[in-house]
């Protein structure tokens, strides 16, 4: 299948990511950034949200917060595949007049809950998500946040990590893409950080589908959950 050959007519499935990535071009500094979360985001949308363009103004939907917004060119893929906006959007990304920004624009992006891309604030919000939600009575949503192992360098996230725990925020996940692009080791590794806090965590290879979607609907009663995807170096 052509990149020509791509509308919003048909059907789309993981192999033609790679068609929907090359309608976006001017942000190839963020090509390996875009990539790294191809995988989880494909596997997040085809078989564990509930959230679909008809259900996107739901109370009752998921909420699926995209903070590693640099490089969102898998992130426009996905959520043009799944019809949350149009593929013919997809050449015009970056433009001066494109709804698709280099970071994703929430008041522009159908189907996106934050504008992010500054580093460090998709986990808080996602805390300060299921907590209001908690506080509403609705028990059923889910709270998705992706971020980058390099965010995990942002004191932000160490707040939310150490508060999400204690708090049983059980609706709460976190996917980790981990290209080994961060400053800072961490003592035991990433997992090790969030289980220290009282989070259920997983780890699993970031391009294996059916290791995905399992780490992400594992039980994890009473607790937050992470899966930490690990996926090539960034360096690689």
């Amino acid at each position: 299948m052509t990149d020509a050959t791509l509308t919003h007519t048909q059907t789309y499935t993981y192999a033609d990511l790679p068609g929907l990535m090359g309608l976006m071009t001017g942000d190839e500094k963020h090509g390996p950034a875009a990539t790294s979360t191809l995988d989880v985001l494909w596997v997040l949308y085809d078989r564990v949200l509930r959230v679909s363009p008809d259900s996107r103004e739901d109370p009752g939907r998921d909420r699926f917060l995209l903070s590693k917004g640099h490089g969102p060119m898998a992130y426009y893929a996905v959520l043009a595949a799944k019809g949350f906006l149009p593929v013919e959007w997809l050449p015009g990304f970056g433009s001066y007049d494109s709804p698709l920004g280099h970071h994703p624009d929430r008041t522009l992006v159908p189907g996106a809950e934050i504008g992010s891309g500054s580093l460090g604030h998709g986990l808080p919000i996602a805390v300060g998500t299921a907590l209001g939600l908690r506080s509403q009575g609705l028990d059923e949503p889910r709270v998705w946040a992706l971020i980058g192992d390099a965010e995990l360098d942002e004191g932000s996230n160490h707040e939310a990590i150490a508060f999400a725990g204690p708090a049983g925020l059980d609706r709460l996940h976190t996917v980790v893409v981990d290209n080994a692009s961060a400053a800072y080791a961490r003592p035991g590794g990433i997992a090790a950080r969030f289980e220290a806090a009282g989070w259920s965590a997983l780890t699993v290879d970031g391009r294996d589908h059916e290791a995905l979607c399992a780490a992400f609907t594992a039980p994890h009663p009473g607790r937050p959950h992470v899966v930490v995807a690990r996926v090539e170096p960034k360096s690689a």
